[in-house]
């Protein structure tokens, strides 16, 4: 009897024990069991020794490790408030591998920025990180020339959380964000006083300069007589502070809405020399001179007459005083005091046109010359050009005007500025008077059999064209490369045909 009752007391005890750990087990289980996560580190994924900490990331889908402790059993893990995918077989107590998501900052709720919300079974954490966009950049801005209170939009990466805004010296204190943060819009303010746009976020800042230096591509006409409207054509050419041409000070100029050109009337000039821009951005200037007819000239039927000869429809003409019996003036192409060469060609059949034969039928034929001294045929060809003065008084529409080159090969430009770009379409073409055409000498090409003339392989060196002492000759001629007849025929003018340098 003693031995049972010490038995009864053993498991009634037991029987209490068991009945004291039930609340306590129960509560475990409904808490997942184990102690909440720790995050120790976050490191680059990649095997040991780079798998180095990260302190800062850009949300890029950059796959990560994190490391701690009870880092298994993973419920939710949030970068930036963003849930992120993940797989709990990449999860160990002391690690969890996973891929960063694609966060977009400007919907995020910023108190949650570079915090890692890292959730269990057990319990939740959370983490410092400075996960967020790189380091904003600006690349361009939409029009420097916009009036006082026109939009305008900054572009660039990374715009986000922008704390202050600046654009050419002046605050901007209301902007708009784009979303993807490429952009930030404002209106012009009334006034600016430099280069600058200086845009600072919440990750760092950017001090950008404006890059709108003048950029002179092209002269509408080099030769003009004083009275004539020129045009300069090129890039930034607005709120011009100074304007040269051949030396000579232009007061009276009048810009396009684009600053792609800038118009005034010629003055008397006393010199040749550069043509040079300047803005608030810096200046920009020709490397040749214009209201130059002196240098580099191959053929000017005046002092260089360079025509080998003329027939059919070619004549060489001029101004009244020069007029003579062989070489009558023709009132066609006023505005050039000197002598010029005309080709006048009929309505051409397909396939019909004109080479560089004996006699020049329907071309212009132009004696071997010196095109660029000797020492320089080793020069790159991508500085120099052909030039020359061009009227077109007469609709022009169908068959190419071909400039021919020869040298030990044959290169063709082909001019057709009648097509319409971009269509099949044609449009009529003439010249307001005379123009300056510049042709780049890497813009002549050899023919090719399946494309054609002028579309083959390009010049690559003045030994394609010139010989060892640096002479050249030159064929100006019309081809109907088209299926059907040519709308007109052409009716122009060559002048000053020259080879300049261009850069």
């Amino acid at each position: 009897m003693k031995k049972k009752s010490y038995l009864s007391l053993y498991f009634l005890s037991l029987l209490l024990m068991i009945v004291a750990l039930l609340p306590a087990c129960k509560k475990n289980n409904d808490s997942g069991g184990g102690a909440p996560p720790v995050i120790a580190a976050i490191k680059t994924y990649v095997a040991s020794p780079n798998d180095t900490v990260l302190n800062r990331a850009e949300a890029k889908g950059q796959w990560i490790v994190i490391t701690g402790q009870n880092l298994q059993n993973a419920t939710q893990i949030n970068f930036d408030g963003v849930p992120a995918s993940f797989n709990n077989a990449l999860f160990a107590p002391g690690s969890a591998v996973v891929q960063i998501p694609n966060i977009q900052f400007a919907k995020i709720d910023t108190a949650k920025l570079y915090t890692v919300d890292y959730r269990t079974t057990a319990g939740s954490t959370t983490f410092s990180f400075k996960l967020g966009p790189a380091a904003p950049a600006v690349w361009s801005i939409s029009n420097i020339y916009a009036n006082p209170g026109d939009s305008v939009f900054v572009n660039g990466a990374n715009l986000f959380f922008v704390r202050s805004f600046s654009y050419r010296g002046t605050a901007i204190p209301s902007f708009k964000l784009d979303t993807n943060g490429t952009s930030i819009g404002f209106l012009m303010p009334a006034a600016t006083t430099n280069d600058r746009v200086l845009v600072t976020t919440k990750i760092g800042a950017v001090n950008f300069k404006i890059n709108a230096t003048p950029v002179i591509a092209g002269i509408s006409n080099e030769n003009a007589n004083p009275g004539d409207s020129v045009y300069i054509y090129g890039s930034y050419l607005k709120d011009i502070q100074t304007l040269t041409f051949a030396g000579t000070p232009i007061p009276s100029y009048k810009s396009s809405k684009d600053g792609s050109s800038v118009g005034f009337v010629l003055p008397t000039l006393t010199q040749s020399g550069q043509v040079s821009v300047t803005t608030v951005f810096g200046t920009g200037t020709t490397v040749y001179n214009v209201h130059d007819l002196v240098h580099g000239i191959i053929a000017n039927m005046d002092d260089k007459f360079g025509m080998i000869g003329w027939d059919g429809g070619s004549q060489v003409t001029g101004n009244p005083a020069n007029a003579q019996s062989w070489m009558p003036y023709n009132p066609d192409f006023p505005g050039n005091t000197s002598n010029f060469a005309v080709l006048k060609t009929n309505v051409l059949e397909p396939g019909e046109g004109y080479g560089n034969g004996w006699p020049p039928d329907y071309q212009l034929a132009f004696d071997k010359e010196q095109w660029i001294p000797q020492a320089n045929l080793g020069d790159s060809i991508e500085n120099y050009a052909l030039k020359f003065e061009i009227s077109i008084p007469k609709a022009w529409n169908g068959g190419a005007l071909n400039i021919e080159v020869n040298g030990n090969s044959t290169f063709i430009y082909r001019w057709e500025p009648w097509k319409k770009a971009g269509t099949t379409a044609t449009v009529a073409y003439t010249t307001k008077g005379w123009m300056t055409l510049t042709v780049p000498f890497t813009e002549f090409r050899k023919t090719d059999l399946d494309l054609g003339a002028g579309k083959g392989v390009a010049m690559t060196q003045f030994s394609d064209i010139l010989d060892s002492s640096g002479n050249g000759t030159c064929y100006i001629w019309l081809h109907n490369y088209g299926a059907f007849n040519t709308a007109t025929g052409f009716y122009g003018a060559v002048d000053n045909l020259r080879v300049v340098k261009i850069k």
